[in-house]
């Protein structure tokens, strides 16, 4: 669920309590954390800032050196409130939610426009429902959609060829609410499950997904209150979740989603197989120290040197782009800060740097107003296999 500024969230419960057992972070994922989380942040700390003045907005939005922002793109006439994004190897897709109802109601509609390289405005493709959920499926070059994230969703298939449109209905949930943000790896399709009404979630808050005729068929991953390990102290922990939300594929094939509203972020590894494991990263940032306060909107991974990070901004409708003389293998993210956490409006929102080991988020992009999705887009590499490379992580159980 997206959080609607200017209204404080429901009441939440504490958001991990103790567990028993132990568990063991991928070593894999901590050296890979580390070595180059580590290696950004140090470069931020004597940084000078750079400055542009975004046209729809008098707020500076301000990158910290070496990184330099732009502005990619403004919205079109007519739609408002940008979010989630996503690409294919010669086009970018931006869905504008238009402001309308999280459950769709009062005729919710919104846009997915799509744009050039350059940023440059080449269709309009109009969904019924409120869009939050974006993501291209290689497999079949196609376009899939989620609407309606707190309740009564939909799947909405776009068809890049002619245009044409194929709605699936997810509904409501056992969780109460709806369905967000869409992943592919291999055969697999992943959904978050979004805004819970259940206290606590029993439910799951990560579905498999399979097209079955004109029916999709949900399948639970990883329930709201799973035992899972804490990163930031190695012990194991159950899990509150209350919002989750966005999710991508992290370069080793495991599931990385934010549960926005606690502050967290839940990975999940081998996801849907017998060796299944999932881990906690309680979120903090030198703005938001406190529980919860460091709230994620997407997390992307920078997985090539060269490239340019999209992070779109709701409250200026700009999507704007990120670049670095060198990106080195690490995760950004689209941050708001809510001190208290039940804060109506964010103290502070920015892009940051998320070290996945320590749960620590740096600004590297400041003076934003409501960012939320992002993207990453290589350079000098053929597109059309990064991107199918990017769906095809090998799902195997190690041996024992």
């Amino acid at each position: 669920m997206t959080r609607k500024l200017g209204a404080p969230p429901a009441p939440r419960p504490n958001h991990i309590a103790p567990a028993q057992g132990d568990h063991v972070l991928k070593p894999a994922l901590a050296k890979f954390l580390n070595n180059h989380v580590t290696a950004i942040c140090s470069i931020l700390v004597p940084a000078l800032l750079i400055s542009i003045l975004p046209s729809s907005s008098t707020a500076q939005v301000t990158a910290v050196a070496p990184y330099s922002v732009t502005t990619f793109a403004t919205a079109p006439s007519g739609v408002t409130a940008p979010d989630s994004i996503t690409f294919d190897s010669t086009n970018v897709f931006v869905g504008y939610g238009n402001g309308g109802a999280p459950d769709g109601s009062g005729g919710a509609t919104s846009n997915i426009v799509e744009y050039d390289f350059k940023g440059n405005m080449v269709k309009d493709f109009t969904v019924v429902g409120h869009n939050d959920g974006l993501r291209y499926n290689p497999r079949e070059n196609n376009l899939w959609a989620a609407q309606n994230e707190d309740g009564k969703s939909t799947l909405i298939i776009i068809n890049l060829r002619n245009g044409d449109q194929t709605t699936y209905m997810l509904g409501t949930g056992p969780h109460g609410g709806g369905y967000d943000d869409i992943d592919f790896n291999n055969k697999s399709i992943f959904i978050s499950a979004s805004a819970p009404t259940l206290t606590p979630d029993t439910a799951p808050a990560i579905v498999s997904v399979k097209i079955a005729g004109k029916k999709a068929e949900l399948t639970g991953i990883l329930n709201g209150n799973a035992t899972v390990t804490d990163v930031t102290t190695g012990k194991p922990a159950t899990l509150n979740l209350t919002d989750p939300d966005s999710m991508i594929v992290d370069p080793f094939g495991e599931l990385v989603m934010t549960s926005q509203g606690d502050g967290e972020l839940v990975i999940v590894q081998y996801p849907g197989l017998s060796c299944q494991k999932a881990f906690v990263v309680p979120l903090t940032s030198e703005a938001g120290p406190g529980a919860a306060e460091t709230q994620l909107d997407d997390t992307m991974f920078t997985t090539q040197s060269a490239g340019e990070l999209l992070v779109a901004d709701k409250g200026t409708n700009t999507i704007y782009a990120i670049t670095a003389p060198y990106f080195a293998a690490a995760a950004y993210s689209a941050v708001s800060v809510f001190v208290p956490p039940t804060a109506a409006n964010p103290t502070t929102s920015f892009v940051g740097a998320t070290n996945l080991t320590t749960g620590f988020v740096t600004p590297i992009v400041n003076g934003l107003s409501n960012p939320g999705g992002m993207a990453f887009i290589p350079s000098g590499v053929d597109l059309a296999k990064f991107i199918k490379a990017s769906a095809a992580i090998p799902e195997v159980c190690p041996a024992r």
